[in-house]
């Protein structure tokens, strides 16, 4: 017989044993990217539902998951996205919070177990605010990160943390499994530094999703676009509003042109105030 020691451990002692192996560094490995809309008529009940209780429990709380911030769509936000006609958001408005949080490089398969048990333990506690529509949902792996400044200013670890004023989500179809490296490298060593050049941008992530596992909760729909889909978050140091028509309003016609993929979601957020229930009012 095998030598089991986990089944004689108490069990907070599986906490020392996990610590004590496999990577620990700090970069953003894995990402999940979550675009909700709250009910109408719930919007504030769902604001303090995940201000209060699940950006912790249900998120900040887990292991490996190091870093995250909410973003809020208000509705002259949501006016400004493209394409009218989105295979992400349908309608294209739809989605006004946005949740982004970082999660340690090769952990993204003992994170997941995680939180596949604390979701199911809070839906059964009735700690899940069921009054809302999952968008855009998916966890991510990280492609590369382009840097507008190079190696001065804060690096992707720090994005979530320090203060950007702003944040664009762009979801970018290739036109096939095939194509889709070749759009990264496009976007990673030609196109995103000539658009990052001046630009209040300091700096664009890049992810690719991964699918959802099987026993994942019911409400969340299963991932799209795993084989064709790129993920891009553009960190601002300006509100969006200040820079949309000058950096962003040609970006559909940019992607359509290098014949390498259609962006199908273009969407620019403001960062939440924790805490607070600002900008609530301002949705519909």
């Amino acid at each position: 017989m095998g030598d089991d020691t986990r089944s004689t451990k108490a069990p907070g002692e599986a906490y020392g044993a996990l610590a004590a192996v496999g990577p620990y560094g700090v970069r953003p490995g894995h990402a999940l990217i979550t675009m909700v809309e709250p009910h109408p008529g719930h919007e504030f009940a769902y604001n303090r539902w995940y201000e209060d209780d699940h950006y912790y429990a249900g998120a900040m709380a887990m292991p490996w998951m190091y870093a995250g911030r909410r973003w809020v769509a208000t509705r002259d936000l949501q006016l400004l996205r493209v394409p009218e006609k989105s295979a992400v958001a349908q309608p294209v408005t739809a989605g006004c919070y946005l949740s982004t949080y970082w999660i340690t490089e090769g952990r993204y398969a003992e994170h997941m177990q995680w939180t596949v048990a604390i979701n199911k333990r809070l839906n059964r506690d009735g700690r899940v605010h069921q009054a809302r529509t999952h968008v855009f949902t998916a966890f991510q792996d990280h492609e590369a990160t382009v840097y507008r400044d190079g190696a001065a200013g804060p690096r992707d670890l720090h994005a979530l943390d320090h203060p950007y004023q702003g944040l664009v989500l762009e979801v970018i179809d290739a036109a096939g499994p095939g194509e889709r490296a070749e759009l990264l490298e496009w976007l990673r060593a030609r196109h995103l530094p000539r658009a990052l050049g001046g630009s209040p941008a300091a700096l664009v992530t890049i992810f690719r999703p991964t699918p959802l596992p099987g026993d994942r909760m019911t409400y969340v729909k299963q991932v799209e676009g795993v084989d064709t889909r790129l993920t891009l978050l553009w960190f601002l140091e300006c509100d969006p509003r200040a820079c949309w028509a000058e950096r962003f309003a040609a970006r559909e016609a940019e992607v359509a042109a290098s014949g390498l993929g259609r962006v199908e979601l273009l969407a620019p957020f403001v960062p939440t105030v924790p805490g607070t229930d600002r900008y609530v009012d301002q949705l519909r």
